[in-house]
This record gives C-alpha cells, structure tokens and sequence, in this order.
C-alpha cells in the first residue's frame, strides 16, 4: 500500500524532507506521494516516517494502491538498486 495525502493539507513541508525514497512532492494545490517511489519506509524505518511528522494527520493508506509488506520490500530493492 502507498500513501496518499488528503486535501486536508496544509502544506507545512515537514513530509517532504522525512520520505527517505523522495516520494514526496509538491503537488498543484497540496503536497503528493508517488505511488511508485513510496514504500510506506518499509526497509528504512519500522514507520512511515511522513506519517509521523504530519501535523493534521493528512497522510493515509492509498486505497487504489494496495501493497503487501511483501511487494514494498521488493519495490524497496528495487528502489535501492537490489533487484532488477
């Protein structure tokens, strides 16, 4: 599952910097995850670490993008360069 941030954004820029696969962008009006690039800091952090830092809980599981631990710990490697 990648995350997805609400219009409840309020473009604070905390999540931005924490994502540690730069998902995190700004978006036309609010800030948005990549799904692609978004592994929930599965292989980083035991946490998402966007969620923790978010001040007004805007940051969700991306209903659309349904992933197990399974399949982010390989997009994870992926990511890294691991897996081809």
């Amino acid at each position: 599952m990648s995350l997805m941030i609400t219009d409840e954004c309020i473009n604070c820029d905390v999540c931005e910097p924490e994502c540690p696969n730069e998902a995190i962008s700004q978006g036309d009006e609010i800030y948005v995850i990549n799904a692609n690039s978004c592994t929930e800091c599965v292989g980083h952090y035991d946490t998402p670490q966007c969620i923790d830092v978010c001040p007004v809980d805007c940051i969700l599981v991306d209903p659309d993008n349904t992933e197990s631990k399974d399949d982010l710990m390989t997009k994870y490697k992926r990511l890294q360069g691991e897996v081809a």
